[in-house]
């Protein structure tokens, strides 16, 4: 039986570090379903859903002690896979935009959440726009809404949110 585990490891950002994760993971029969990794600042963190023998669950901290040891830091937890939890719910792609202040994403995330609207997943970044080069930001995220939600006002009540952030959103269906 797989045991399905989601691995959280973050620490400084070095050549070799995901080379090194997987292959202690290789060492226990372990697999990468999904994964997440990003550099933020000079740290390096990353995001796993690992299927791995029930019976070798038990080995992971020691599979990760040198990593820990070297001031990683690695949390792992089982999870029950609840893949119908969304079923029928529909996927749209939020892309925000606009002059980069504080409170931006907790708005958009206010105002998602404020409609039932679950964020599977969520990118953002800042970069200086070409002109001025004041600092713009951007948000790319897929949510998932509940098929009895009404289009139009959880639509109006995210356009809502943007203009309480100062920010362009627009909003499509995912394929």
């Amino acid at each position: 039986m797989a045991a399905s585990i989601v691995l959280t490891l973050t620490g400084p950002d070095r050549v070799g570090i995901v080379e090194e994760v997987t292959q202690a993971l290789l060492a226990l029969q372990g697999n990468v379903e999904g994964s997440r990794m990003a550099r933020l600042g000079g740290e390096f963190a990353v995001l796993m859903l690992v299927s791995l023998p029930s019976e070798r669950v038990a080995e992971m901290d020691g599979a990760f002690a040198k990593l820990v040891a070297e001031g990683y830091r690695i949390s792992t937890s089982t999870t029950e896979e609840a893949a119908d939890k969304y079923a029928g719910w529909l996927p749209y792609r939020v892309s925000v935009t606009g002059a980069d202040h504080e409170g931006i994403v907790h708005e958009i995330a206010r105002g998602l959440s404020q409609q039932g609207i679950s964020i599977e997943s969520a990118e953002t970044s800042t970069a200086a726009a070409s002109t001025t080069g004041q600092p713009l930001f951007s948000m790319n995220a897929l949510v998932l809404v509940p098929p009895q939600l009404d289009e139009a006002s959880w639509m109006e009540a995210l356009a809502e949110a943007g203009a309480d952030a100062n920010v362009d959103i627009e909003v499509s269906l995912a394929e």
